[in-house]
């Protein structure tokens, strides 16, 4: 599995409600070892969404730098914004990226956003007899106690982004490792890229890609 291709551009909304974000899978290049390491990768989210493009790649550049390597991000290099119509060429973007003296380029993409309605089952309340008097009469255990035994279940509508992460060597061009994820419901977009950060760096520490 080879690819020379950077991922399309994608931009996304960000909803309230729980976040939480997910690796469904991932890859590495048989040619990679523990002893290839890169002493800078350039940081690319490729997305017209400004505020999510600097969330997202400071964050994946200040995991980098904490652990020994140098950061560029595309946002700080680019003065064009990203959109379907105004994009670097791949040329461009490889220029960039050797002037900046990056062995690798981490990009980030959104493959699919889905909407998934989900069912919260209700809640049932039990109770021991011996600790109310009202139990007595059926009128007053009916009244006093039916209306706090059930709490009725519901749906709700849960908002799903899928994101591909791909790592290239900047020299040969070729794809070194590649994960997707999902992300349920981000609160918002600094949480969402922190949230997504981790899980990226505990991937590619699992994967053996990077050093703990």
């Amino acid at each position: 599995m080879r690819t020379k291709i950077i991922p399309i551009l994608f931009a996304f909304l960000l909803f309230s409600c729980g976040t939480s974000t997910s690796i469904t899978g991932s890859w590495k290049s048989d040619d990679f070892t523990p002893n290839q390491q890169y002493g800078k990768v350039f940081i690319a989210a490729l997305t017209p969404a400004t505020n999510v493009q600097n969330s997202l790649e400071n964050n994946l550049a200040s995991a980098a730098r904490e652990r020994g390597i140098e950061a560029a991000v595309s946002h700080q290099v680019f003065t064009k914004k990203f959109t379907k119509d105004n994009q670097p060429t791949k040329e461009e973007m490889l220029k960039t990226v050797k002037d900046q003296n990056a062995g690798a380029i981490f990009t980030v993409t959104l493959k699919d956003q889905q909407s998934e309605t989900r069912y919260v089952p209700g809640t049932t309340t039990y109770y021991t007899p011996m600790n109310y008097g009202y139990y007595g009469r059926f009128n007053s255990y009916y009244n006093t106690v039916y209306p706090m035994t059930y709490d009725p279940g519901y749906y709700t509508e849960d908002k799903v982004y899928y994101l591909e992460s791909n790592l290239y060597d900047a020299e040969t061009e070729e794809l070194i490792w590649s994960a997707q994820s999902k992300t349920v419901n981000p609160n918002d977009v600094e949480s969402f890229a922190r949230g997504y950060t981790k899980a990226m760096i505990k991937e590619l520490i699992n994967d053996g890609v990077l050093k703990e």
